[in-house]
């Protein structure tokens, strides 16, 4: 039977807009000068959802460029936790199936990684952007024999603009990924945190760079 592609993703927008409104229970965890990483239990699995918020010294147009979720588009040139990101199926204008591949992290603890998932792009009226995604299966992405298939439980992105600062934006992100395999529960906790503080970080040079 066919996935219900943009159910499902329309699904992952609306979880996201609910942890946006929702401040209660989040712990935080690391903070640094672009960024303050907070989690709590994930009510999707068995592990974590972690929210991550920063200003990047961006317009929302430019960092929207950067992190985008579209075929050829920047993410794999500055995250590094990117390796590949390609469309599988255009579902509509705003939906896509996509696969992401991650090269091996953490000292090679964590080995290469896939991803599937639907993704949808949203647009506010007041300027926000919102770019959500979940895990779904798709006929032409069966498991490849070189990767560990991981999944993105109802994740994303807001590109929020901030009024009077039009150079500015708050980028409030949330991830709750099962990274799949065997690993310890201590790497994986110690993972996500690093890996958001690390995307925050690359990302705000690759909007400086943009602008440069």
């Amino acid at each position: 039977p066919d996935m219900d592609y943009v159910g499902l993703a329309e699904a992952a927008a609306e979880k996201m807009e609910l942890y946006r409104r929702d401040p209660g229970g989040w712990r935080g965890c690391r903070h640094t000068s672009e960024v303050s990483v907070s989690w709590r239990p994930s009510a999707e699995f068995a592990g974590n959802v972690y929210r991550g918020e920063g200003i990047l010294p961006a317009s929302p147009q430019d960092v929207w460029e950067c992190i985008k979720p579209v075929a050829g588009g920047s993410r794999t040139k500055w995250d590094q936790n990117v390796k590949d990101f390609e469309v599988i199926e255009a579902v509509s204008d705003t939906v896509s199936v996509c696969r992401t591949t991650t090269p091996s992290a953490f000292m090679r603890i964590i080995s290469p990684r896939e991803f599937v998932d639907v993704v949808l792009m949203k647009q506010y009226e007041d300027g926000t952007m919102l770019s959500a995604a979940t895990n779904v299966e798709h006929p032409l992405c069966p498991p490849q024999p070189n990767f560990v298939r991981g999944f993105n439980h109802p994740c994303g992105c807001f590109c929020i603009p901030l009024s009077g600062e039009p150079d500015r934006t708050q980028l409030l992100s949330f991830f709750q990924t099962d990274l799949g395999g065997y690993l310890p529960q201590t790497v994986v906790d110690s993972f996500f945190p690093a890996s958001i503080t690390g995307f925050y970080s690359n990302l705000a040079k690759a909007v400086k760079a943009l602008k440069a």
